[in-house]
């Protein structure tokens, strides 16, 4: 029986790449960083490297955006720059040429949370930042124009069959606030009337205060909040609330 020879296969490695989307000034934006080292020196990049032996991959995505951004992810006591925030695995990538290196398959990260704070750079990320999604969308490192799309109509995704959209908003809210992050998201425009019978007609999606607060000229809004809905059904989908 032939014996196991580690030398007659060729190397290849894990990483972990994370798709940070959050709302600033009014606009979706991601978190890119710009690279150290080679490949690709002085290139932005989406946070990420190489899973250590004995490391999970969610504990690489972690560490790797502790390091390249300063941002913790989690909950309770701990540092002032310690976020929550909603995370998933996105899919795996592994061209074989996605990385001059060695073959390097990457499994990328969706992040999603509101008001998260600017970064810090670290490790080998020469500058950490945040840019608008519109102009982030070509010219990344390896193939992370390709991730930034995938992570990108995930979380639009995400704000038709969940309710993840009113993490975004104050704990009270109006439906124009509400209607305000589907259409950052989404980057479109929809109608008011039509958004307001959606949401509010959607069971368990928002639950009336009975507040009202002023709204636009004057006129009274009524207050939401979250109600206990999981999945939204019938879901929000694009092309009937726009």
């Amino acid at each position: 029986m032939r014996r196991y020879n580690a030398s007659d296969y060729p190397p290849a490695a894990v990483t972990t790449d994370l798709v940070v989307l959050t709302i600033r000034d009014e606009q979706l934006v991601v978190l890119l960083i710009e690279r150290g080292e080679d490949p690709f020196l002085g290139k932005l990049a989406l946070p990420g490297g190489f899973v250590r032996p004995h490391e999970s991959l969610d504990a690489a995505a972690e560490r790797e955006l502790r390091e390249e951004t300063g941002l913790v992810l989690g909950t309770g006591r701990g540092p002032s720059r310690r976020v929550h925030a909603h995370l998933e695995q996105l899919r795996s990538y592994g061209a074989p040429d996605r990385d001059p290196r060695l073959h390097v398959v990457t499994v990328a990260y969706l992040v999603l949370a509101p008001h998260l704070p600017t970064p810090h750079p670290g490790g080998d990320a020469a500058a950490a930042a945040w840019l608008p999604v519109r102009a982030a969308r070509a010219g990344l490192a390896f193939d992370h124009d390709l991730i930034l799309a995938d992570g990108l109509e995930r979380a639009r995704s995400k704000l038709e069959y969940t309710p993840l959209a009113t993490a975004f908003c104050p704990p009270l809210f109006t439906v124009g606030q509400l209607r305000q992050v589907y259409e950052i998201v989404w980057d479109a425009k929809l109608d008011p009337r039509n958004f307001h019978r959606k949401v509010t007609g959607t069971p368990g999606f928002l639950k009336p205060t009975g507040h009202s607060t002023a709204g636009e000229r004057g006129r009274p809004a009524q207050l939401y909040r979250r109600g206990e809905a999981g999945l939204l059904y019938p879901p929000m989908l694009r092309d009937h609330v726009a």
